[in-house]
């Protein structure tokens, strides 16, 4: 996949520097987007136009010469790097080797992401290079619109979610429930930890990890952030939320549902219904020239209509809608664009979360999340699996 680096030519020249630095292993989504290469240790990529690659050693130079996008891909041993260790010492050594790297392709001047090694900065600011902050995140920005291919990665991805939460909810249905309310299968506790390991394994066999996922029960579903621990209890609402990343392309996905297994209480039932109800009127709001705003607005507008606290109407609740509408969704899980009080105009590409929740300790959560792409004329959903309450 070629990305579209107009928006940075453009960003160069408007900033008056003469290429663009990363210093940072491939964790870092810009790093990977802009280098096109996977690599677990930091290197630098300098774009200018065309993108070089320098690595510190020659651990990754034949990989990289062959899986990445670069126009060149160089180590420090081709900047002499010994012979700066002995002449300056391996510290400042380093940022001899940057500079020199940089004055091959006529850099005398890089804006860099806002988090960007210090250490980095000062050798080259020391060496005569001017170091300017992109403060807004220029790669960042582009990143969240995505190409048609980013689409069906994102949607491969998504298919694996729907077998792992396929598989969860096939064990809220296999389990019976205990003479205490909890739940049980093959005669042991049904744990969140239990739900969790499935959810994991399904997503490997999917092509897909996970490092944590979001399977929380009664209380433990009122807090959205809570992962959830311990025997799963009935006739109580439980949250499950799993955004995987797809272990071939780094691309996420992110989906949640919530289930009761057993008899919803009267409350759950009601915010369940609630939160559909906003969850369509965000559907609705979303195409492109609106703004992220207004999507969580109509969300709000649902909720407050139905006497449900927001922070929009009160930021000091701790109830109620009580977080953001969505987010972008890519290489991050948490991305660009955002559909919040600040969120900004979405452009066909952005592929965005719709999760409407409402939540307090006394009933526990409520949250149900899709996810979807705007386009030219609106949107489309990504997300095939059914929203149902009771299991």
């Amino acid at each position: 996949m070629e990305p579209d680096l107009s928006a940075l030519d453009a960003y160069l020249d408007e900033a008056g520097v003469d290429g663009y630095l990363l210093d940072a292993d491939s964790e870092v989504s810009d790093q990977y987007y802009l280098s096109g290469f996977d690599a677990p240790d930091p290197f630098i990529t300098l774009y200018d136009g065309d993108t070089h690659l320098l690595f510190p050693r020659s651990l990754e130079f034949g990989r990289a010469k062959r899986e990445s996008r670069a126009d060149t891909v160089q180590r420090y041993v081709d900047f002499d790097h010994q012979k700066k260790v002995e002449e300056y010492g391996p510290d400042e050594a380093v940022s001899h080797v940057l500079a020199d790297f940089l004055a091959a392709y006529d850099v005398d001047s890089v804006a860099v992401p806002p988090r960007f090694p210090l250490r980095t900065a000062d050798g080259l600011r020391t060496r005569g290079v001017d170091v300017t902050a992109d403060t807004d995140g220029i790669v960042t920005e582009i990143r969240a619109t995505k190409t048609e291919i980013e689409v069906d990665h994102i949607r491969t991805a998504q298919r694996a979610n729907e077998a792992a939460m396929a598989a969860a909810e096939s064990l809220l249905e296999a389990a019976d429930i205990a003479a205490d309310d909890t739940l049980e299968l093959d005669g042991e506790p049904l744990t969140s930890e239990r739900v969790k390991e499935e959810i994991e394994v399904t997503l490997l066999r999917n092509g897909c990890s996970l490092d944590e996922t979001i399977v929380a029960c009664g209380a433990d579903a009122a807090d959205p952030h809570d992962r959830g621990s311990g025997p799963l209890v009935a006739h109580e609402p439980i949250i499950i939320d799993i955004f995987p990343q797809d272990k071939a392309t780094k691309y996420h996905a992110d989906m949640t549902r919530t289930f009761v297994k057993g008899e919803p209480s009267d409350a759950v039932r009601e915010w369940h219904d609630l939160t559909e109800r906003a969850m369509t009127a965000a559907f609705d709001a979303l195409e492109p020239g609106a703004t992220g705003a207004d999507v969580h607005d109509a969300v709000c507008d649902v909720y407050e209509d139905a006497g449900e606290p927001t922070l929009r109407d009160d930021e000091r609740t701790e109830t109620g809608f009580i977080h953001s509408t969505g987010h972008g969704v890519g290489l991050d899980v948490h991305e660009l664009p955002r559909l919040s009080p600040n969120g900004g105009e979405l452009e066909p590409g952005h592929i965005v979360t719709i999760e409407p929740g409402l939540y307090d300790p006394e009933v526990g959560g409520v949250r149900i999340e899709d996810i979807a792409v705007v386009t030219a004329d609106g949107y489309e959903n990504l997300t095939e699996y059914e929203i149902q309450l009771a299991v």
